[in-house]
């Protein structure tokens, strides 16, 4: 199961989120983004120490100053069930990722030519890239390639 996947399917949802520093939200889920940052409604803001609380309607926080999520085990559940309904249908559709072997694909290892550039563009050889015809430090210079 991957966060992002369980975190958008706990929306609306209640959840703890604990952060680096050791305060933390009660809430309501509103919304996540791709960096963990998150939008909670209805919250109960707690200390570090565990000493001092504060209620907020809206609060939003920085993925990258969150330690971890508390999530129900009711609503990873339902996200397990979700993610092998839609892994089902793209099976039953043909739209499956693809696997190892048949040919490899252009610009793959072992393909055609990679990004950009002719076939066989590799170290060595050509002007500029130390072969003959000079390298850096013009004709007779010691290119890349040419031996020290």
């Amino acid at each position: 199961m991957l966060p992002l996947a369980l975190l958008t399917a706990a929306q609306g949802k209640p959840m703890l989120v604990e952060l680096k520093n050791g305060v933390t939200f009660n809430g309501h889920l509103v919304e996540c983004d791709n960096f963990m940052n998150v939008t909670l409604r209805e919250v109960y803001q707690t200390s570090a120490d565990g000493e001092k609380f504060w209620k907020m309607k809206e609060m939003f926080v920085k993925g990258n100053m969150i330690k971890y999520f508390r999530i129900a085990d009711s609503i990873l559940d339902t996200a397990m069930e979700e993610q092998e309904r839609a892994r089902q249908s793209g099976r039953s559709r043909g739209g499956g990722r693809g696997g190892r072997g048949g040919p490899p694909s252009r610009g793959a290892r072992g393909g055609g030519p990679g990004r950009g550039g002719p076939p066989g563009g590799g170290r060595g050889g050509g002007p500029g890239r130390g072969g003959p015809g000079g390298g850096r430090g013009g004709p007779g210079g010691r290119g890349r390639g040419a031996a020290r």
